[in-house]
């Protein structure tokens, strides 16, 4: 891996020595979905897991992280739910950055700013990898679920529509 493909992500996984294979793609500024990223990094959609940011009810779980696979849509009531709130909403796009430290189609559940709630959708305990974002675009980081689950103190569930 070169040095400057070290994002937070990536360090906070090697501080815990979690291993993890980083895979750097082109950016399409056009596209920057979790399908897209799922082709250049030549992996099935159903293991590269996008990373949602949304906010509860319940001030003391506020703002949480969702990792659902790339081509699904997040169900807000199961997050709800899952997170003790009665209800969720995504945060607003120009809230992503203060909030997480990561931008649009960079946003990793591993070394934000803060460390929020992750819920990870349970399909991804069917996998002997899954990829998410290393925290900036153009990266994607390969590494076991559990090792996920370690990193990010995940609550597993059904997260999908």
């Amino acid at each position: 891996m070169k040095g400057n493909k070290k994002t937070n992500a990536v360090r906070e996984l090697e501080r815990l020595g979690i291993s993890v294979e980083v895979l750097e793609y082109e950016v399409d500024e056009e596209d920057l979905s979790a399908v897209a990223a799922a082709s250049k990094v030549n992996l099935p959609i159903e293991r590269v897991f996008k990373t949602l940011v949304a906010r509860g009810d319940d001030p003391k779980r506020d703002i949480v992280m969702a990792c659902i696979p790339g081509a699904s849509e997040l169900d807000l009531k199961k997050l709800a739910i899952l997170s003790g709130n009665k209800k969720m909403e995504m945060v607003h796009l120009k809230e992503l950055l203060p909030l997480t430290g990561y931008v649009r189609g960079g946003c990793s559940p591993v070394g934000a700013k803060k460390g929020y709630p992750v819920y990870l959708d349970e399909s991804a305990i069917g996998h002997e990898t899954v990829a998410v974002s290393a925290g900036q675009r153009g990266l994607q980081m390969i590494l076991s679920p559990e090792d996920l689950i370690k990193a990010t103190d995940a609550t597993v569930g059904r997260l999908t529509r």
